[in-house]
């Protein structure tokens, strides 16, 4: 009997973590069922969001296999996860030395860009005026589109590595966030950024959350 996928995300126009593990499912094309928890619905979300992991965070991917159930929380683990089950997939470069730095790429996002978060927060599908940034927010961007050209002229494209993978996973948020504040980029990046936006699993994405969105979202 196949495994039993089950992914638990927050508000789909907020939730930049959610997005990156479902990025990964698609395109392992298996079939999962999806639960959404609402975010900033404090203490209703936190409770909710405990009921599946203890971790009391989202995205939670959980995995019923041969009577047992698995639990993966953090998007990088859920999306590692997918990788070793299905190898298939491609989710990371065949080869080591460039599996090696997709990886890095996408722990540096994991682990990094902390005034880019605070400063352009995800919003999937609004179109919002670029804040004034902070020295440090314009330092990470600089970083980050210089990672993406570095990749994209080496490896060929269309993706980051060659085909999509985990690190453009990790990096989908930030397309967004791109996208949504209009951002200033180079041409090489502006048309990854389109060739991002236009996959199947965006799109979707999109049309949920500007279903939130038309629905009325809290404040707070």
């Amino acid at each position: 009997m196949a495994a039993r996928y089950t992914l638990i995300v927050g508000t789909k126009e907020w939730s930049s973590w959610s997005l990156r593990p479902y990025l990964a499912l698609r395109a392992t094309g298996i079939p999962f069922e999806e639960i959404v928890v609402p975010l900033r619905q404090q203490p209703l979300t936190g409770d909710e969001i405990r009921r599946f992991s203890p971790a009391g965070r989202v995205p939670i991917l959980k995995i019923a296999e041969n009577g047992q159930e698995m639990t993966v929380w953090d998007s990088l683990a859920i999306c590692e996860t997918l990788a070793e089950r299905h190898p298939d997939a491609g989710l990371w470069p065949a080869t080591a030395a460039v599996r090696a730095e997709a990886r890095s790429y996408a722990c540096e996002m994991h682990s990094g860009f902390p005034d880019l978060r605070d400063q352009l927060p995800m919003a999937f599908v609004h179109r919002l005026p670029l804040p004034a940034l902070r020295e440090q927010t314009k330092t990470q961007i600089v970083r980050i589109i210089e990672a993406w050209s570095s990749a994209l002229s080496r490896f060929g494209g269309p993706f980051l590595f060659g085909g999509f993978s985990v690190a453009d996973c990790m990096y989908g948020p930030v397309v967004s966030r791109f996208v949504t504040y209009g951002v200033d980029v180079p041409p090489l990046i502006a048309t990854y950024m389109e060739r991002m936006m236009a996959r199947p699993a965006m799109r979707e994405w999109g049309q949920a959350a500007q279903i939130e969105v038309d629905a009325g979202l809290p404040t707070s």
